[in-house]
This record gives structure tokens, C-alpha cells and sequence, in this order.
């Protein structure tokens, strides 16, 4: 009994040691690179987007005082806070940006007299160290082109959440909106049509919107895979 107690009491002090080894080896946390936007003018007025390499990201939004709504009585678009998953090509050229410029460890704000888009904070954080950088508008075309595809995306979260209200709540509305949202995947305006699949899956599905909705809805996700 003696030996099994003396084994016992050996094995307790051996394993704060043990926890502190196994922590020192684990494997280092995902990087990640993340995009804060502010515009008070603009509906969302903030929103921050937080991506991984695979394409995982987490996506938070505040609408603020400004109006989305185009006519009274419009439904108003809630606070975003879920989880999204991008194509995991759209992450990687997102890393290899930030690995170009630094992990954001450089100037990117122009100076230039332009009119005010919203202020974008890119920021890295990972294994070559972390770094962010703000702005309005860019010189730098890889910089300028990353705030926009970010923008892009942004739109594409929000509209498809503006879709799951109304089918909700307005199904007749879904015909304009996802109109409007093919016109502006078609355009660029709208990017990363994977992160809004499962609303398009439904839609596409569900007899009870019309044939032009589920149509469009095939379309879209036809591009998503694309």
C-alpha cells in the first residue's frame, strides 16, 4: 500500500510538468487575418470579418442609425453574428497578400483627397508575427483590391440573411431581392456566393417561392461552385 501511495503522490508532482511540456509542443494557432470596416453614412455602419486559411471565417455586423430600407415599411436587416465559410482559394490569396505587404506592417493609407469609402482596418496575426494597417482609399492595387473583395463579401453575408427574412416573413419580396443580388454577383459587387449556400439551397428547393426565385437561386449557387 505504501508503494502505491508513494506512486500516487510521484505521479501529482510530475503532472504540472507534463500539462507544461504538452503545452509547449502544441501546435501554434490558426493565423488568421481580419478586416474591420466603419462607415457611419453606410448600413451596416460596422462590420468585422475574421478569416482562416481553409476559408472558416466569423462574420459580426452593427447596422447603426443608417437606413437600409428603400421604402417605409421595409423590413430592417438585424445585426449579423455567424460563422461563414469562403472558398478556400479566396483565403489563400488573402494570405499570400498579407505575406507580400508585410502581415500589414506597412503604410497603406494614400492621403489622397477622395471621397471617404469607410475606414478598413486589415490586420494579420499567426506564426510570421502580426501587424494591421488603416485606410480609406490605397495607392497600393493589392491593398485597394482586398478592401473591395472584402466589401464584396460583406454584401453577399447581408443579403443572404436579407433572404432568410423573406422567405420568413415577405416571401413575394424574394423576387426583387435575389435579383438584385444576381445582378450584383454579376458585377462583382457581390462575392463569395458559398458563404450564403444554405439559404440559396433552400430556396432553390422550396415549391412554395416562385419558379423565377428558385430559378435564380440555381443560377447562383451554380456560380457559388464556380
Amino acid at each position: 500500500m505504501r508503494a502505491v501511495f508513494f506512486a500516487a503522490l510521484a505521479a501529482l508532482a510530475l503532472t504540472p510538468h507534463l500539462l507544461a511540456q504538452q503545452a509547449s509542443t502544441a501546435a501554434p494557432p490558426d493565423p488568421t487575418v481580419t478586416i474591420n470596416f466603419s462607415n457611419p453614412g453606410l448600413s451596416p455602419s460596422q462590420w468585422t470579418l475574421t478569416l482562416h486559411p481553409d476559408g472558416r471565417g466569423h462574420f459580426r455586423s452593427v447596422m447603426g442609425t443608417a437606413s437600409d430600407a428603400d421604402a417605409p415599411g421595409e423590413m430592417r436587416t438585424p445585426d449579423v453574428d455567424r460563422d461563414v465559410q469562403l472558398s478556400s482559394k479566396f483565403a489563400m490569396n488573402v494570405f499570400h497578400i498579407a505575406a507580400r505587404h508585410n502581415w500589414f506592417n506597412e503604410p497603406c493609407e494614400s492621403h489622397m483627397k477622395v471621397a471617404f469609402q469607410g475606414w478598413k482596418t486589415l490586420s494579420y496575426s499567426g506564426p510570421g508575427g502580426k501587424g494591421s494597417c488603416r485606410f480609406n482609399y490605397s495607392r497600393d492595387k493589392d491593398i485597394q483590391a482586398l478592401g473591395d473583395s472584402f466589401l464584396a463579401v460583406s454584401d453577399t453575408i447581408v443579403e443572404g440573411v436579407r433572404l432568410e427574412m423573406l422567405l420568413q416573413h415577405d416571401p413575394l419580396g424574394l423576387d426583387k431581392e435575389i435579383e438584385s443580388l444576381a445582378a450584383a454577383a454579376q458585377d462583382g459587387r457581390a462575392q463569395q456566393l458559398c458563404a450564403i449556400k444554405g439559404i440559396l439551397e433552400r430556396l432553390a428547393g422550396d415549391d412554395g417561392v416562385m419558379e423565377m426565385v428558385r430559378k435564380r437561386a440555381r443560377l447562383l449557387l451554380a456560380r457559388a461552385e464556380t
